[in-house]
C-alpha cells in the first residue's frame, strides 16, 4: 500500500509560518481599520500627517490589510509577490523594532525576532514552488 502526497502536505512549515504571520497581519489591520472607520474611540488619533482624518486611515489600513492577506495566500501558492511583501514586511518590522527599542525594549525585541524569522522562513523556503496539477 503506498501512500500518496499531495502538494499541500509537502509545503515547508516555515513557509506556512511566514504566510501565517502575513495573515495575522491582515487580520490585526483590518480590526484596526474598522475602528478607524467607525470613527471609534478606541482609535489612536496621532498627531502626523492624517492624524485627524480617520477616514483615511481607514482606507490605508484597509489597503494593507488586503495586501498582508493576499501577500500570505500568495505566499502559500509559491509565488513572487507573496515573497515580496513578507520581505517588505520584515524590513518594515526591521526598523520598527529599532527604532522603539530606546523606549520599549522587550518589545523592539519580540519584533526584531519574529521579523528575523520571517525572513529566515523566506530564505529557507526560496527554491520552493507549489506543483501544478
Amino acid at each position: 500500500m503506498t501512500i500518496q502526497t499531495t502538494s499541500s502536505s509537502t509545503r515547508p512549515g516555515w513557509l506556512s509560518f511566514a504566510a501565517i504571520v502575513l495573515f495575522s497581519v491582515g487580520a490585526l489591520q483590518a480590526v484596526s481599520a474598522i475602528y478607524f472607520l467607525a470613527d471609534s474611540s478606541r482609535a489612536s488619533r496621532p498627531g502626523g500627517v492624517l492624524g485627524h482624518h480617520l477616514l483615511l486611515l481607514g482606507i490605508g489600513e484597509l489597503v494593507v490589510a488586503g495586501v498582508s492577506l493576499y501577500g500570505g495566500r500568495s505566499l502559500l501558492a509559491g509565488h513572487t509577490f507573496g515573497r515580496v511583501v513578507g520581505y517588505t514586511w520584515a524590513a518594515l518590522v526591521i526598523l520598527e523594532g529599532v527604532l522603539i527599542a530606546s523606549s520599549n525594549a522587550w518589545l523592539g525585541f519580540s519584533v526584531l525576532v519574529l521579523a528575523g524569522l520571517v525572513v529566515y522562513a523566506l530564505v529557507q523556503t526560496s527554491n520552493w514552488r507549489e506543483a501544478r496539477s
